[in-house]
């Protein structure tokens, strides 16, 4: 008869052989009953369910060997099986009780930030957003310059902390895009606000500002402050005055502020002739108010003013006003009537056709992701479009008299 020793090893080495199958269906058993009623098994239950499962395993066993039921390997390999079933069974236990009820595609796209990386402003938490990796390249669109590449590269950016990632994403690429003039850009966001961007340098950028039948014509002049990209000016050449409107502004103040990193302001003239067009530097942002001072102005004129322009010797830059906007006319007339518009983000409880039947509040456009906007981020879906009902995380803009959009705000938003 083997020795004591031979016996427990062996006892263990049947136990870990005999002990996978119930092991198996207890874990199973555990994470489905506690995952769908979220009661957990019995842990009596859990023994007596492995050991009929490991019985017909022995019995089988004991066929081929009849000495195994007087042996102590038998003990053992018993001890091992119950150990087994109930580990498995607690591992499932635990992973029904943590794993979420409900997955979608929605939720998981609403992931948010670690609560690590959250900083608190005040009351609002703000999250500092910062490149990880190379800035890459976007298949079909040329490489980055190493100027815009250098800069995309050590920027940062503070966003709300309190966004899903998707949200954070867009708001990324929608800054890119405006403070870099980028073709095109990609942000993939994850928890600990590490951003992965793609990106597209810029492409005939300043040919896209130019109106059809004008020119782009650059002078150096004395440049007003707050002058921008789209800015309606008048040049002062001796006693005419030839109106344009302005494609890009910089001055020697920009220079300063930005670092003498080397970006000049716009290239030189275009020809008359209506030869090409000259490129902006990619690092450089057109449409940003300039400092004043003196600088260089580039202005889309008509063709015939072309040459009056350039033979200019000191021309003299005066914006004229292009009148005050209708949409703000149009909200200071809703504003003066008592009523307001507010854009609002949907909370967990959402709002129910009686929520807002209830009240004088409606519902002009929401935005969410789902088959009303075509899977698209930034899509609107506008009144009488609205089919369905206002659900957790939708962004919709409301209006109504000022009281009822504040109380209605103060029931459904986040």
């Amino acid at each position: 008869m083997p020795s004591l020793p031979v016996e427990v090893l062996l006892g263990l080495y049947l136990g870990l052989l005999t002990g996978i199958v119930p092991a198996f269906v207890a874990g199973s058993l555990g994470f489905l009953v506690r995952y769908f009623t979220g009661v957990t098994l019995p842990g009596f239950g859990v023994v007596v369910l492995a050991l009929s499962i490991a019985s017909v395993q022995g019995g089988l066993l004991g066929l081929v060997e009849p000495t195994i039921a007087q042996s102590p390997r038998l003990l053992v390999a018993v001890l091992v099986v119950l150990m087994l079933a109930l580990y498995a069974h607690n591992q499932g236990d635990k992973l029904g009780a943590e794993l979420p009820r409900r997955l979608s595609l929605t939720s998981l796209r609403q992931r948010t930030l670690s609560a690590d990386v959250v900083e608190l402003v005040g009351s609002v938490g703000q999250v500092t957003v910062r490149p990880t990796g190379e800035i890459h390249d976007m298949e079909g669109y040329p490489p980055l310059s190493a100027d815009l590449r250098r800069t995309l590269k050590a920027g940062s950016w503070r966003l709300p902390a309190d966004l899903p990632l998707s949200e954070l994403e867009a708001r990324l690429e929608e800054r890119l895009r405006t403070d870099h003039d980028l073709a095109d850009v990609a942000v993939a966001i994850d928890e600990r606000a590490r951003a992965t961007i793609t990106a597209a340098p810029p492409s005939g950028g300043l040919s896209r500002r130019v109106p059809a039948g004008r020119r782009a014509v650059s002078l150096t002049t004395l440049v007003p402050t707050g002058l921008a990209g789209g800015d309606v000016v008048s040049v002062r050449v001796g006693d005419r005055s030839i109106g344009g409107t302005v494609v890009s502004a910089r001055t020697e103040t920009d220079d300063e502020i930005d670092g003498d990193d080397g970006s000049s302001g716009p290239a030189d003239a275009v020809a008359p002739d209506g030869g090409a067009d000259p490129e902006p530097t990619p690092a450089a942002k057109p449409h940003a108010a300039t400092a004043g001072g003196s600088g260089r102005v580039t202005i889309a004129v008509p063709r015939r003013d072309v040459k009056p322009v350039l033979e200019a010797e000191s021309p003299r830059l005066v914006v004229r006003s292009r009148g005050t906007s209708r949409e703000f006319e149009a909200l200071s007339l809703v504003k003066r009537e008592g009523y307001a518009i507010r854009r609002l983000t949907v909370g967990p409880i959402g709002a129910t056709d009686e929520t807002i039947a209830g009240t004088d509040v409606t519902v002009l456009a929401v935005r969410r992701q789902g088959s009303e906007t075509g899977e698209r981020r930034h899509g609107w879906v506008f009144a009488p479009g609205i089919e369905r009902r206002l659900e957790a995380g939708d962004e919709a803009f409301v209006a109504g008299p000022d009281d009822a959009v504040e109380a209605f705000a103060e029931a459904i938003a986040q």
